[in-house]
């Protein structure tokens, strides 16, 4: 198996009933699980503290550099300040230069916290940017 076999060509967002292509995100960061660690001292050992695992934390997902065009997309975000929180299963797919699926990381239950909106500029050239934060319930991924 060649080295770049792995190397991630591109991926695609899928939001549970609003992408398609009414969304697109070309950078996605919050790959992450940390566990917390216990401490916990033993009457009468004093030489060590023994370290046991505790909760299991996610971070959010952070969805940048997108653009969305969609009601569906924009009705999910601001519903989420009006206190209708709707939960959604939102999947990043990584893909390699033969457009083989390499990787898939599935986010459950996850629902906005933070959206960024576009920045315009009239006299500049860049793309206007979206950037997107999701809580979520947990983590789960599976390899092709």
């Amino acid at each position: 198996m060649p080295e770049d076999s792995y190397a991630a060509s591109r991926f695609y967002v899928s939001i549970e009933g609003v992408t398609g292509e009414q969304a697109l995100f070309t950078e996605a960061s919050g790959l992450q699980l940390e566990i917390e660690v216990f401490e916990y001292t033993e009457g009468g050992v004093n030489s060590f503290v023994h370290k046991l695992p505790g909760r299991t934390k996610v971070g959010n997902l952070t969805l940048k550099r997108g653009m969305s065009n969609s009601k569906a997309f924009l009705d999910w975000i601001s519903n989420v300040a009006l206190g209708k929180i709707e939960r959604k299963n939102v999947s990043i797919v990584m893909f390699n230069s033969k457009g083989d699926e390499l990787m898939r990381w599935n986010y459950d239950g996850a629902y906005p916290v933070k959206w960024t909106g576009p920045q315009y500029q009239a006299s500049g050239n860049v793309a206007a940017i979206e950037s997107l934060e999701l809580a979520h319930s947990g983590l789960q991924l599976s390899k092709k």
